[in-house]
């Protein structure tokens, strides 16, 4: 059974800059693929950011392509969602997910395990 667990979420001002943490157990981690997805309050969880098993391919959401950066250590069973220049609109619950199979990894249908989220609070 894989666990996930994030944390590194917190409360800043606009601008800011966070790095959420994602520890997994289990030994699938280094062939899994990681997503992060965010759940704002009254909207629908959204996809945020995905790399590959390897770590050589990383996707992410227009809303914050230049800003954020994932990245995974395989080694430590380690995800990291790099959070700059952080908006009030980036204001959530973020989730880790992963999954071993391919598919669409924007959507969250193709995650197996998921993480119980950190909430990141960005005031004006």
């Amino acid at each position: 059974q894989v666990q996930l667990v994030e944390s590194g979420g917190g409360l800043v001002q606009a601008g800011a800059s966070l790095r959420l943490s994602c520890a997994a157990s289990g030994r699938t981690f280094s062939t899994a693929f990681m997503g992060w997805f965010r759940q704002a309050p009254g909207k629908a969880r959204e996809f945020v950011a995905a790399i590959g098993w390897s770590g050589a391919s990383t996707f992410y959401a227009d809303s914050v392509k230049g800003r954020f950066t994932i990245s995974k250590d395989n080694a430590k069973s380690m995800g990291f969602l790099q959070m700059n220049s952080l908006k009030p609109e980036d204001t959530a619950i973020y989730y880790c997910a992963i999954t071993g199979r391919g598919g669409v990894f924007r959507s969250s249908d193709l995650y197996d395990y998921w993480g119980q989220g950190t909430q990141v609070t960005v005031s004006s």
